[in-house]
């Protein structure tokens, strides 16, 4: 996870260039997830905002397969989810947050979710997001994501998480602190 979090935060224009055809042709690859948005309109986008591209290579590199799923009129914002079939390589056997890392006395994980997240200028998915996600493919099926978790559950020491089994979305608890080989988690990103 130390690969992600590096004090530059604009790509070189190579890098920027490659990620910008990656993205492009996995957005015209899945139109489904973004049906009426055109590609032209989120390069601009990208183009006008680098730090944002800078965070969409760092959810590509470990993983994540990022890919536009909607627009907010409102804001004139794109959305990115990671829309990789399992959680995201890069980010697994983590556990949610600082504190949960910090509590535990031995065999600790490499990083945590939270902290990974804001290191590459990314939100978490929270239990929403992720069920919207479903809404356009099956994700997770054999791995599971941490979600952004409610105060009031972090602060009793839990954390949620979610997979897909049997056809449906399955939110569960576990503590904050623990950590598995098949769980990261997915993030969104703004633009």
């Amino acid at each position: 996870m130390n690969n992600v979090k590096s004090p530059q935060k604009e790509l070189l224009a190579e890098e920027a260039e490659q990620l910008l055809k990656t993205l492009k042709t996995r957005f015209e690859k899945n139109m489904d997830r973004h049906k009426g948005l055109e590609w032209v309109k989120v390069q601009e986008k990208l183009e006008a905002n680098p730090d944002k591209l800078w965070s969409l290579d760092k959810m590509e590199l470990t993983g994540g397969e990022p890919d536009v799923v909607g627009y907010y009129k409102n804001t004139g914002e794109y959305i990115f989810y990671d829309c990789s079939p399992e959680t995201p390589k890069g980010r697994r056997s983590i556990c949610y947050d600082r504190a949960a890392l910090e509590s535990r006395k031995e065999h600790k994980p490499a990083d945590s979710a939270m902290d990974v997240a804001e290191s590459m200028g990314i939100e978490m998915l929270t239990e929403e997001e992720y069920r919207e996600l479903h809404r356009l493919g099956k994700f997770d099926a054999k791995t599971s994501s941490w979600v952004k978790t409610p105060d009031d559950i972090r602060e009793l020491g839990g954390a949620l998480y979610c997979d897909y089994r049997y056809g449906k979305v399955f939110v569960y608890h576990n503590g904050a602190e623990s950590y598995y080989a098949a769980r990261g988690f997915r993030g969104s990103l703004r633009v």
